[in-house]
C-alpha cells in the first residue's frame, strides 16, 4: 500500500497547535494528527466525512469556526 497523499485541513490553526491532515483513500477518508504522524490514523467513509465537514461549516459542532 502506498503512502497516502496528506493535506492539512483548512480548519487547522495557523499556529500549528491543532493540525489535522486528511488523505483520500478510495471510498474512505483517512485522518491523522500532523503533530504526531507516527500515531494510528482514523479512517471513515466518505458519507460520514461529508456529514462531519458539513456540520463544521454550519457551526453545529462545539468549537466550529463561526
Amino acid at each position: 500500500m502506498s503512502e497516502p497523499k496528506w493535506r492539512k485541513s483548512s480548519y487547522s490553526e495557523a499556529s500549528a497547535n491543532a493540525c489535522v491532515e486528511m488523505a483520500e483513500a478510495g471510498q474512505h477518508i483517512t485522518i491523522r494528527d500532523s503533530k504526531h504522524p507516527e500515531l494510528p490514523w482514523a479512517t471513515v467513509g466518505r458519507g460520514a466525512w461529508t456529514e462531519f465537514t458539513g456540520a463544521l461549516r454550519a457551526g453545529r459542532l462545539r468549537g466550529s469556526p463561526q
